[in-house]
């Protein structure tokens, strides 16, 4: 097996993300197995796509990995042909639409794609058959979402700022990292506002509890 196929078969991670009232919050693991094998401590799994817009992903990283850089080339052409930045929703869509052509050999990954229109957060989560939903409060994915998922549940409330989102999807994994041998090691948290996307590791998050 070379490095390709290595890179291609590392899964294994909890993603999560939160609806806010000033945006949106996207937060991920750094963990990356092969079975029951730790393949990596440093697997990024959450990624900027524009300042209004990113993304998680959860399941095969080779075929994650083309699909951010299918969105990010699209991402650039659609704001020289709209001269504007590309939606959410739009975004959800385009990565709907190459999963579903593309189910007979598909990409088998689960992402969440977030980001702010107008000032308002939105939050989709897709499957690996093209299938997308939008969340109005949460969502998770991954090997440790159901873990994920029951804290959230009982955590998140309305009117939520990105703020107080940060330290919940942080609190979220490391619940998920206790539960789940898939999914540990550190975090990459980024709140997407309408002032633009900024990432937060899990030493930031650790600073802002004190």
């Amino acid at each position: 097996m070379d490095q390709k196929d290595i890179s291609r078969y590392m899964k294994g991670t909890t993603t999560v993300g939160l609806v806010c009232t000033d945006g949106v919050v996207i937060a991920a693991d750094s963990r990356a197995t092969m079975d029951t094998f730790i393949a990596s401590t440093e697997a990024r799994k959450v990624w900027k796509i524009d300042e209004n817009l990113g993304m998680t992903i959860a399941g095969l990283v080779g075929d994650a990995q083309e699909l951010i850089r299918i969105l990010k080339i699209q991402n650039e052409i659609y704001k020289m042909n709209e001269r504007k930045q590309m939606s959410p929703r739009s975004a959800a869509t385009l990565l709907s639409i190459i999963l579903q052509e593309n189910k007979m050999m598909p990409f088998y990954v689960q992402l969440i794609v977030g980001g702010v229109e107008d000032g308002k957060g939105y939050v989709y989560n897709l499957d690996a058959a093209g299938g997308y939903t939008q969340e109005s409060r949460f969502t998770a994915t991954g090997s440790g979402s159901l873990t994920a998922l029951g804290y959230l549940e009982d955590s998140y409330k309305p009117g939520l700022t990105t703020k107080d989102a940060i330290k919940i999807a942080a609190k979220a994994l490391l619940i998920a990292m206790q539960r789940d041998s898939a999914t540990g090691n550190n975090m990459t948290i980024a709140a997407i506002t309408s002032r633009g996307y900024e990432e937060y590791t899990q030493k930031d998050v650790e600073k802002m509890a004190k």
